[in-house]
């Protein structure tokens, strides 16, 4: 007897649950490229390339090793365009005696998944998502009875089970966290090394073909498409991250230069989040590193914390939210997401920067995300929910379980402080400090109001004074508040009125009602 495994796209792991104890002889697998999770966002077509070609290798590979792989191609004519529709064509090909699935990263795949037990004449396995160090019960009896829940204490829970640089009960070096060490500005004139590129072979160039011809709307440049869409160049890139990247990554986490994408970031996010690489593996190889006397302390224990501390976190919370917890707006923030958001044509040289970089490459590292092009979006008011969609549209990571609770609570504050204990907002004045952006730019970061002045400035107070009553108790903005408050009213009035002119000519409705 037959048993249909269908395999998801962000599920390309060789050590997959669905497939454990599975004879090979007896499981037939489904892989499918459907177009309901092709255009339920309008994908950036190198996160499509990505994922098709690295699903067709996959297959490749699940074959070599002697598995049956029922493979359904976007273009093929018999195609019904969902995971649902296909794996019911499955069942009238193959019969199967049970259908064994590894769980969905998404609620809304998820529905889909549970919807199956009703429909096919044949058991529906769900089994567990074990590429994950946390699971879902043991982030539930983490943050139970918590009043406020904290990436860093779950991250300390997460070294403690997993042994990750730690010495004895103690963390290595005597401290949980050294991310004051990790705030540093890189020069103009560092020496920045770049991520590996991978040619295409002749499957990514059937991708590529069919993504010109299909998703010719989408957003995003596929010229130059270089990412790996084989475990084997995934891990290369790893080995390179660990060899060139990482012994400055802690430092220099945070810094921005004009012109550089990556900076000393590992680019290893897409390759993590479909499965070609696995997590926890990685982080023992980041602590090998600091071991041998490779890398210092500080890079080590700041990338690991990304993994086991921030990415398993987000994840518990996503799921533990529920799935309303997209639609989330605190601050009832309304406005649109302005056109340039998908075009990178603005005059202000970090946005510009931030979001060229992302059409070019489906990437950009966290502080671009997190203080520039979410840090604007935050500031002119918009509305959360177009801001996650269009964070889960440009970015070859981004599936709905890490994107929603990093854009939604972290960026936009949407949840009210459920996932930071502050709104990440800041002027100009920050990116200035962390960047080398603010000397090619026509604004002057300096100025809060006139022609010249940098938006950041008057926006930043502005949002500030429009959400005090909501914001004006936490702890953490105490001091910005201050200092609004010594401003004399002539000079909170110009500021004030100097973002909203700014905002009535921006358009888009407005910030916050």
């Amino acid at each position: 007897m037959t048993i249909l495994i269908p395999i998801l796209g962000d599920q390309l792991s060789d050590d997959l649950s669905s497939l454990d104890g599975v004879d090979p002889a007896t499981a037939q697998i489904l892989m499918m490229e459907v177009h309901d999770e092709a255009t339920y966002v309008r994908h950036h077509v190198r996160k499509i390339t990505f994922l098709f070609s690295a699903m067709r290798h996959h297959a490749r590979r699940l074959r070599e090793a002697g598995w049956r792989v029922d493979y359904v191609k976007f273009d093929d004519p018999d195609n019904q365009g969902s995971f649902s529709a296909e794996v019911a064509r499955a069942v009238e090909r193959h019969d199967p005696e049970r259908i064994i699935v590894t769980e969905a990263g998404e609620w809304r795949v998820r529905a889909m998944l549970e919807g199956w037990a009703d429909r096919f004449a044949c058991p529906v396995e769900v089994r567990a998502d074990t590429r994950f160090i946390c699971s879902h019960a043991e982030f539930e009896a983490w943050a139970k009875d918590r009043k406020s829940l904290r990436m860093e204490f779950f991250y300390r829970e997460m070294r403690r089970k997993t042994g990750l640089l730690m010495d004895g009960d103690q963390p290595e070096g005597g401290q949980w966290n050294y991310d004051a060490d990790n705030r540093k500005p890189a020069s103009s004139d560092a020496r920045v090394p770049r991520p590996l590129g991978f040619a295409p072979d002749a499957i990514t160039d059937d991708v590529m073909a069919l993504v010109r011809q299909r998703f010719g709307n989408h957003v995003g440049r596929l010229d130059g498409f270089d990412l790996a869409v084989t475990v084997d160049d995934a891990r290369r890139q790893q080995a390179h991250f660990l060899r060139y990247h990482l012994p400055r990554f802690g430092d220099f986490q945070d810094a921005m230069l004009t012109g550089e994408p990556f900076m000393w970031h590992a680019v290893l996010s897409p390759y993590l989040n479909c499965g070609l690489l696995d997590p926890l593996d990685l982080c023992r190889r980041v602590e090998e590193q600091y071991r041998e006397g490779r890398v210092p302390l500080n890079a080590a224990e700041g990338f690991i914390r990304q993994i086991i501390g921030w990415r398993e976190f987000v994840r518990g919370i996503y799921w533990r939210e529920g799935p309303d917890y997209t639609a989330r707006n605190f601050l009832n923030a309304r406005r649109d997401l302005p056109d340039f958001y998908w075009t990178g044509e603005t005059d202000m040289h970090c946005m510009a920067q931030a979001i060229d970089g992302t059409l070019d490459h489906a990437y950009a590292h966290h502080i671009q995300r997190l203080m520039v092009t979410g840090n604007y979006a935050l500031l002119i008011g918009a509305d959360p929910v177009q801001v996650q969609q269009w964070y889960l549209e440009v970015y070859a990571d981004a599936y709905e379980w890490v994107e929603a609770p990093n854009t939604l609570g972290m960026s936009q504050f949407g949840d009210g402080g459920l996932l930071a204990s502050k709104p990440y907002a800041s002027s100009g004045a920050y990116i200035n400090r962390m960047s080398d952006y603010c000397r090619h730019c026509r604004y002057d970061v300096k100025q809060r109001t006139g022609p010249d002045a940098c938006p950041f400035n008057a926006l930043y107070w502005d949002f500030l004074a429009r959400n005090r009553e909501k914001l004006g108790n936490n702890q953490r903005l105490a001091m910005p508040y201050r200092n609004w408050d010594r401003m004399d009213r002539v000079t909170q009035r110009e500021i004030r009125d100097h973002a909203a002119s700014y905002l009535k000519v921006l358009g888009g409705g407005a910030a916050s009602s």
